[in-house]
């Protein structure tokens, strides 16, 4: 089995390029965020910790954890969104190894995580990739796909990892700033996949 780490900034691609990657090589893919989301939809211990941390107030009147609340406390504040960062590099951390076991010998698996360095999942990698884009074209995306506003965007993309220290971690850097086909053609000519 191969484990591919792939890391890289709000707005880069990352989505775009796993659907390349399930589509066109069938590879398996993992989503750290997804997981993070699953893990904190019913009353589990890793909600249960991120309540203690930051109070009732990030939980809906149906017990579910309020995204927007706890995003506007972690955008906000370092000290916060380490301490957020902490508790989900556990739960999560274990439950994308314990995926990854499941996973049958021979497969490619890709772990699709923005903190992929900062985690420790890069040492259960065997390669990794940092997906790149610049600044206008990430903030752009990001507006399209969150329905946000350019200052709401920038905010979150001035509190992510540097794309240079991204690319100094990583093994493979994929730049994409154009088009699907694009994308396609810079996975091909890696081959890392086929």
């Amino acid at each position: 089995m191969k484990v591919v780490g792939l890391t890289g900034n709000s707005g880069v691609g990352k989505t775009v390029l796993c659907e390349i990657l399930k589509r066109k090589y069938d590879i398996k893919i993992i989503n750290a965020d997804e997981i993070a989301r699953q893990l904190t939809q019913e009353s589990t211990e890793y909600l249960e910790n991120i309540v203690k941390e930051f109070g009732q107030d990030i939980l809906n009147a149906n017990g579910k954890l309020n995204r927007k609340k706890l995003a506007n406390i972690i955008y906000k504040n370092e000290e916060e969104r380490t301490k957020l960062n902490n508790l989900t590099f556990i739960y999560v951390v274990d439950e994308i190894k314990r995926k990854i076991n499941n996973i049958k010998e021979g497969n490619t698996v890709v772990i699709d995580a923005p903190l992929l360095f900062e985690s420790g999942l890069d040492k259960i990698c065997d390669i990794t990739i940092a997906m790149i884009a610049k600044k206008d074209v990430k903030l752009k995306r990001i507006c399209i796909r969150d329905a946000v506003e350019l200052s709401v965007a920038e905010s979150r993309i001035n509190i992510q990892l540097k794309d240079g220290y991204l690319s100094q971690k990583a093994d493979y850097v994929i730049e994409n700033n154009g088009t699907l086909s694009q994308l396609e053609k810079v996975i091909e000519d890696m081959q890392i996949f086929t």
